[in-house]
């Protein structure tokens, strides 16, 4: 039983210091929707609906553009002509998303990744949970893909 404790908590240890690379920011392109919000006092938000998504697109130079999108039941999405100019830098071994639009610059730290899942750190010590969103069409009921 000692042995099986021991394990684990060398697991858990192992994956809680593993770091997101560069190259996984590629990771990043396409549709992402909030799934949970952890604020700075530990308390959570947990988000069963959500109006907008989150598009990321990332080239290979690791510069690219974040903008909100909104599904429709077509399987489509609606998206205005704003959107936030992003960098990916590594600073000193952590993974850092530096944004600027017209009026205002910020960062939020990339504190994991996943083909599915994707958490960020801001600036204000909140945490910010992600599922890879995929669209859905309701009118012709067929799968969109």
């Amino acid at each position: 039983m000692k042995k099986i404790a021991i394990l684990l908590f060398t697991a858990s240890l192992l994956v809680s210091c593993a770091k997101v690379s560069k190259e996984e920011t590629q990771k990043l392109n396409g549709y992402w929707e909030i799934e949970k919000v952890i604020l700075a006092d530990g308390s959570e938000k947990d988000y069963k609906i959500n109006m907008t998504y989150d598009f990321f697109k990332i080239d290979k130079d690791y510069k690219g553009f974040r903008k909100k999108v909104s599904p429709q039941l077509d399987g489509k999405f609606l998206a205005d002509d704003s959107s936030e100019a992003l960098e990916v830098i590594d600073n000193d071994g952590k993974i850092v998303l530096s944004y600027k639009t017209d009026y205002a610059t910020w960062k939020e730290e990339l504190k994991s990744i996943s083909d599915e899942k994707m958490v960020v750190l801001n600036q204000q010590n909140i945490e910010y949970h992600y599922k890879k969103a995929t669209p859905i069409n309701l009118i012709d009921g067929e799968e969109t893909k």
